[in-house]
């Protein structure tokens, strides 16, 4: 018998600058934190929290997004792993107000797509990784 599974729990990313990546993810997202080391955090809450590794994890719906800080190369889909992540919206305009969002934080994109059961709209973070934002045809 298969595995119950309904959704995903949480994706974590490894980046390699974490000032750099939760600056483009918060500015680009805006997504709430989950979790998150306090600057003043004392011993046993650094122990408590240290799944973390120095990094962060957003609220996205019921499901979470995390960055670790620990990887020393450059992304790369067409190794064994991640292909990309792709984030769901509403609707088409909802892909059109993100490409102006993008586009006044210079991020470069490859425009909305039409790809049959919905339309996309591909871009990159800071380390490469391909990110993707997905609405449905109406």
């Amino acid at each position: 018998m298969p595995i119950p599974t309904r959704s995903f729990a949480h994706v974590r990313l490894t980046v390699t600058d974490i000032e750099r990546s939760r600056a483009f993810y918060d500015d680009v997202f805006g997504l709430p934190v989950a979790f998150e080391v306090p600057a003043d955090a004392d011993e046993a809450t650094r122990e408590q929290l240290s799944f973390l590794y120095g990094g962060v994890i957003y609220a996205l719906g019921d499901s979470l997004l995390g960055l670790r800080p620990v990887s020393t190369d450059r992304f790369d889909e067409d190794r064994t792993g991640l292909d990309h992540v792709s984030f769901a919206v509403d609707t088409r305009a909802d892909l059109d107000a993100a490409t102006a969002v993008l586009d006044e934080r210079g991020v470069a994109h490859g425009g909305v797509k039409d790809v049959g059961a919905g339309f996309i709209l591909e871009f990159r973070d800071p380390d490469g990784i391909a990110l993707e934002l997905f609405a449905p045809k109406a």
